[in-house]
């Protein structure tokens, strides 16, 4: 038809095939707030296919040695490392962030994924142990719960979370699911996949400190900390939210973490002088800005971003989802900006006097995925981080992340957690096998 626009359509992939879907739900680009793609909008009929897919490839894939598994592997790497620009163009059109993030993290960091595990699965070891008076010995194996990448092995789904997502965690032969997300869905997934007694791995939501003694060499803690806050639109679930800065150094810190925060630029994906790009949707935009208001309205000082600063944007991305990166301050610790996360690209700078004092105020939060500590003090490191109640601590830098430990958080930050061997662990179900002689 002349004069209408042409979209990208996505189409789900299930059992080595592409298929189109019945209805379909508009995508919208962050950094111009138009719709660029349709995305599938999947029911229970596109999720038993899967299912089905998924059943009838099992037993091939999982039959495969480890050595063939990692070859596999290997190969998708491969073929993402092959299409690194192409992949980094279509997640930076597709998420808003910057062109260069994509490139040089995201695609990057997916083919180490793929290497990694493709070396990981070569080894691991069972257990084994001998009972000489029974004339037994015991030992275990591992059987794979999931599956890999053959037609059938990986099935991509699209939808939204009350149709497709319900459906494929109440699917009773879905054994286990793995979700990264917000709390309210993962309530939600917890209830729905219950009745089926499902293993779970949930990686959640943070609230994450960053604490700073006045010990702390400010010239590398403030770039590094802004990029914590700031770093892909704050909307990294590692992302600092709360900095206490000891008292006797507050000013100082403050003074030049604005500053520093003011030369962090917001521009168009495409700019390689950006150093953030657009929020993912209108309605997180919305969100985002609305804790600024209500921060405000409790008194709350903003030292720059939103509302203070002037955003200079082309004509064509003026409707784009974005905003400045936002430091707020004289904001108390029951604040709603000190306590629920926000997940955009706002920090809260306070500060603090005792070493007890801020491990309990950096403690008082629902959440526990990460917290960063900054000090020349290596006794102090360690004591703070013992007690600090998160499932990662990074002391003197931020997001320096080794695959072989694990990832995860406590309290309402998730249940379980990633890396090598608890990967292995979650994603096999372990038998123990006893043999008598």
């Amino acid at each position: 038809m002349a004069g209408t626009k042409a979209f990208l359509m996505l189409e789900n992939f299930i059992d080595g095939k592409f298929l189109p879907c019945n209805s379909y739900i508009d995508s919208y680009d962050p950094s111009t707030g138009e719709v660029y793609c349709r995305v599938p909008d999947s029911g229970k009929e596109e999720i038993e296919a899967a299912v089905e897919a998924a059943r009838g490839a099992f037993p091939g894939w999982s039959s495969r040695s480890p050595q063939e598994r990692s070859r596999v592997l290997n190969q998708l790497a491969d073929l993402l490392e092959q299409s690194l620009e192409e992949l980094a163009q279509a997640e930076s059109k597709d998420q808003g962030k910057t062109l260069t993030l994509a490139r040089t993290m995201d695609i990057p960091r997916s083919v180490q994924n793929f290497r990694f595990f493709a070396s990981s699965i070569l080894h691991h070891t069972s257990e084994c142990t001998q009972m000489d008076q029974l004339g037994c010995l015991h030992y275990t194996v591992r059987t794979p719960v999931g599956i890999g990448v053959p037609p059938g092995v990986v099935n991509i789904v699209f939808g939204a979370g009350p149709r497709v997502g319900e459906a494929l965690v109440s699917h009773p032969e879905v054994p286990l699911i793995s979700f990264t997300g917000s709390q309210p869905t993962a309530e939600r997934i917890t209830q729905l996949s219950a009745p089926h007694c499902k293993k779970l791995s949930l990686e959640l939501g943070g609230k994450n400190p960053a604490i700073i003694f006045d010990d702390a060499n400010l010239e590398e803690c403030i770039p590094a900390t802004v990029r914590s806050s700031f770093a892909n639109q704050g909307e990294i679930c590692l992302c600092t939210s709360r900095i206490f800065v000891q008292k006797s150094i507050y000013s100082e810190f403050l003074k030049k973490f604005v500053e520093a925060t003011r030369k962090w630029k917001v521009g168009i994906p495409s700019d390689p002088s950006a150093s953030m790009g657009a929020l993912i949707s209108k309605a997180h935009l919305e969100k985002v800005r609305s804790y600024i208001q209500r921060a405000r309205a409790e008194g709350a000082q903003i030292q720059c971003g939103d509302g203070v600063d002037k955003l200079s944007l082309p004509s064509r991305n003026q409707a784009g989802y974005f905003m400045l990166p936002t430091v707020i301050t004289d904001i108390k610790d029951d604040s709603c900006c000190m306590k629920e996360e926000i997940f955009g690209p706002v920090t809260c700078v306070v500060p603090f006097d005792s070493e007890e004092e801020v491990i309990k105020r950096a403690n008082s939060v629902k959440y526990g995925l990460a917290a960063t500590v900054w000090s020349s003090n290596v006794g102090r490191i360690h004591r703070v981080a013992k007690k600090l109640q998160s499932g990662l601590v990074w002391t003197n830098c931020w997001l320096v992340r080794e695959l072989n430990l694990p990832f995860g958080g406590m309290k309402s930050s998730g249940i379980g957690r990633e890396g090598a061997k608890d990967s292995y662990d979650f994603f096999t179900e372990i038998k123990t096998i006893t043999i008598k002689h």
